[in-house]
């Protein structure tokens, strides 16, 4: 491809005519997000009743469910895929640079579905502010809810930062083939800007993605995240020194099978075969099934001790998780997909994209029904004596069922809207590569 013609493919999305498709996509999207909108309504209207949680106790309920593995999730996503990006241009691995900003994008999105699902778990919005913000200095040392906050705060701050800088040089360098309509957006994303920065900005990026590979695998994902789960010693199913790497290995899964995913519906959609070769999603396979190996490595490790002459304690909660048909198909799920993967390495005549996008999206699904399971099965075998015997019980209500169809309807939308607005891929890096 020319620099012309990798300019104009990059910039196909932003200047052709929204097709039929698109807008029967975007209205199912918006129907989900309406569906969802309904159901929270009627939590703030009824009250947490409404939710599959209930307090400790003889009623043998437990405090957190799917809202919580589902922000874990995110959480997970979003940290998997800034490190995508930061990889990508720290280490200068120009064979991914196409889906550098696909994997940044994917990143501010997931930590605002993140951000969302923290405060419907608050049971009303309005105590972010009466509950949370006035006594932050208060709660920051003991407070898990004060810690993700901190964390969703932190790494957002950290995104949003690192793509803005990357962008600006963009939008100048293609300004006058950009919709006139969001000319407004474009002159305030380009307030201060000078043609000499671009090598200042480049310098900035690279000690931001510096600061994203050290804090995200060594402090957030796998440091904070897992410490709010693995220092209690009173849940058998959380504690342990293992959580920091399982927590990683997870994310990094299901974010790399997200970029995959997303990637290739842009490429399918807007004839990207040429930006997004092959060998992109070929590469991207093979780091995926690296950390699902880890996955299933670091779950075969938690199993085997957790069922060999164990505490009873761990083994009542090792034993429960084991008994899960949903585990199981977690597992399965990971362990088809790791496989599809070696047999692509080995016969390479088998790679299609399309096979390497169906089998990427299993450990997302995976890691989703993980996740989930996670939180309950370690609130259902504590070691305290609160059940009085009597092992919790849990099953995710309506309401929270709609607030899956409503995190996917928003990145779906999200990627609708972005994707006529910005460049999803850096025009000037990708004229580099």
């Amino acid at each position: 491809m020319t620099r012309e013609t990798r300019t104009e493919t990059i910039l196909r999305p932003l200047v052709a005519r929204p097709t039929r498709r698109y807008y029967i996509v975007l209205a199912i999207a918006l129907l989900g997000l309406l569906w969802y909108a309904q159901a929270y309504v009627f939590q703030l209207r009824e009250g947490m009743v409404v939710l599959g949680i209930g307090d400790w106790g003889s009623g043998g309920g437990i405090p957190w469910g799917l809202y919580v593995g589902s922000f874990i999730w995110w959480v997970g996503i979003a940290h998997g895929g800034i490190i995508v990006s930061a990889a990508v241009r720290l280490f200068n691995l120009t064979t991914y640079k196409p889906v550098a900003r696909i994997a940044e994008l994917l990143t501010l999105v997931a930590l605002s579905v993140a951000a969302f699902y923290i405060i419907v778990h608050l049971g009303r919005p309005e105590r972010v502010v009466t509950s949370m913000l006035p006594r932050w200095h208060q709660r920051i040392e003991t407070s898990p809810l004060a810690w993700d906050v901190t964390v969703i705060t932190l790494y957002f701050v950290l995104t949003a930062t690192y793509l803005a800088l990357t962008i600006r040089a963009d939008i100048h360098a293609v300004r006058n083939r950009l919709p006139k309509l969001l000319s407004p957006l474009y002159s305030l994303l380009l307030i201060g800007y000078k043609d000499e920065e671009h090598e200042k900005v480049e310098r900035m990026a690279w000690w931001l993605a510096l600061a994203v590979i050290i804090l995200a695998p060594l402090f957030l994902h796998g440091g904070v995240i897992p410490w709010l789960f693995a220092l209690l010693p009173g849940q058998p199913a959380w504690f342990g020194a293992s959580q920091g790497p399982q927590f990683l290995t997870i994310a990094l899964s299901s974010a790399l099978g997200s970029v995959i995913v997303v990637a290739y519906i842009f490429r399918k959609v807007y004839g990207w075969e040429e930006l997004l070769p092959d060998n992109v999603f070929s590469g991207l396979s093979r780091w995926l099934a690296l950390f699902a190996l880890l996955f299933l490595w670091l779950q075969l490790q938690k199993i085997i001790t957790g069922i060999s002459i164990a505490p009873e304690s761990i083994y009542g909660a090792t034993e429960a998780t084991v008994k899960e048909p949903l585990y199981w198909l977690a597992i399965i799920m990971v362990s088809t997909a790791l496989a599809w993967f070696g047999i692509q390495m080995l016969k390479p005549e088998w790679f299609t994209v399309e096979r390497t996008v169906a089998a990427a999206t299993l450990p997302v699904l995976a890691t989703l029904i993980e996740k989930f399971l996670f939180v309950i099965e370690g609130l259902m075998h504590p070691v305290f004596s609160l059940y009085q015997g009597v092992p919790g019980y849990y099953t995710p209500s309506w309401v929270e069922l709609s607030s899956v169809v409503g995190a996917f309807s928003l990145v779906t939308v999200f990627f609708l809207l972005i994707s006529k607005v910005i460049p999803l891929v850096e025009v000037e890096a990708h004229h580099e590569s």
